[in-house]
């Protein structure tokens, strides 16, 4: 409502140019409208999150200001509402509606775009995803977010622009151990080989941020800690192949070498931050390379050859790959005088 802002079920009816809307009389819509909203100049925000406590809506700006918020049965109805209403607005305006059209199954990710920023976005108190209280099969789970909730945040912070898109970039938050499947039905999904089946966009699949994710360098120790860890001498550093913990599949990863103290820390090249992604002491390691007849257990996915393993003093291993059997040689032997 304009005047009183309450809730109120309307009949609408969706012409060319303008969104009729009728009162419901008796289960019965009256014969003549409430209201109307002239489509000409209107924008469409779909999903708006505006209201914290009302994920379904859709805000209509007329080209006069005059804001309207139309609130959905279910996550469906509200997309197809608003992908119709958004093609009666440029009606006049064929190659837009094709557009339109083909950008709901686009995929078309920023090159720039950065995992950590989105990370630190939706862990704004109070712009991030909003964490709730979760109960599925008896069990009750803290501070979660739907399948659903995170597309919809994705696509409203214009980190993505349509439903598939917005997917793809969760499905990468998932695989690079930012964001956690919990519960059953999320779960389930991680069974599938194709990532873009993994995650859910669905209101009954739960999911959380890593524990990785969520840790915040505030503390005065802690901020020592990692820069005492990035401050040693550069010894050796290079692009090298790293299998993945989770997913076990294979990235390029620019790799640093330092010592006093000794770490060896791992970059995503294809972002521009100058952190790592990855990193572990090297002290108490074992480094060894793995021979090429065959593939070593642990190891799966397209495995080139020239491979090393390391394994820290907590019994992790990494499996990394070089592109000659020459610089595995190189890295193994800069590595173990700093074990």
């Amino acid at each position: 409502g304009h005047i009183v802002r309450n809730w109120k079920v309307r009949w609408f009816v969706l012409l060319q140019d303008k969104l009729l809307y009728y009162k419901i009389e008796g289960g019965k819509k009256e014969p003549s409208p409430k209201g109307r909203i002239l489509l000409d100049g209107c924008t469409i925000t779909c999903p708006c999150l505006e209201y914290e406590n009302r994920p379904l809506l859709i805000k209509l700006k007329t080209k006069t200001n005059t804001d309207y918020f139309l609130e959905c049965c279910s996550r469906e109805e509200r997309d197809s509402w608003a992908l119709d209403i958004t093609g009666a607005i440029h009606a006049g305006h064929p190659v837009q509606v094709q557009e339109l059209h083909r950008m709901k199954n686009s995929f078309k990710l920023l090159e720039s775009i950065s995992l950590h920023h989105i990370v630190e976005r939706m862990c704004d108190s109070t712009t991030g995803i909003k964490l709730t209280r979760n109960l599925e099969q008896g069990n009750r789970y803290k501070e979660t977010f739907t399948g659903s909730a995170l597309v919809d945040w994705l696509i409203s912070n214009s980190f993505a622009v349509s439903r598939f898109e917005a997917v793809t970039l969760a499905s990468m938050l998932m695989e690079e151990n930012f964001v956690k499947p919990v519960g059953a039905r999320s779960t389930e999904a991680t069974r599938y080989s194709d990532l873009s089946e993994q995650f859910l966009d669905d209101s009954t699949a739960l999911y959380m941020f890593a524990e990785t994710s969520k840790k915040n360098i505030s503390s005065k120790e802690e901020l020592q800690f990692n820069i005492s860890e990035l401050s040693g001498t550069i010894v050796k550093q290079g692009f090298l192949v790293k299998q993945g913990h989770k997913r076990k599949n294979w990235k390029v990863r620019r790799f640093v070498l330092r010592a006093d103290p000794a770490f060896l820390h791992y970059y995503d090249p294809t972002k521009e931050e100058h952190r790592p992604v990855g990193g572990f002491s090297l002290r108490g390691c074992l480094v060894s390379a793995l021979e090429d007849n065959g593939v070593p257990a642990g190891v799966k996915g397209n495995v080139q050859g020239n491979l090393f393993k390391i394994i820290t003093k907590n019994d992790i291993h990494y499996y990394i790959q070089a592109s000659s059997k020459a610089e595995r040689a190189q890295w193994i032997e800069a590595i173990k005088p700093l074990t």
